[in-house]
């Protein structure tokens, strides 16, 4: 294996706009990020669906899936 072509892998901080800190190794070093596992819509069930001009439900009803009741 070459030697002095590999980038260092270091330890890195990365700092969440909602506050969440990550501790991991990275070769880019420490930075900011704007969207995490903690404030991500996907993953934190505050998806939804946008239905435009009709679409979603337009599938919904070719494949028979059931349209969700609304609380």
């Amino acid at each position: 294996m070459r030697e002095k072509i590999h980038p260092k892998y270091e330890a890195a901080t990365f700092t969440c706009s909602c506050g969440n800190v990550i501790e991991t190794r990275a070769t880019i070093g420490s930075t900011h990020i704007d969207i995490c596992n903690n404030c991500h819509p996907y993953y934190t069930g505050k998806q939804k669906l946008i239905d435009s001009a009709g679409r979603v439900d337009k599938f919904r009803k070719r494949y028979g899936q059931a349209a969700p009741a609304e609380a």
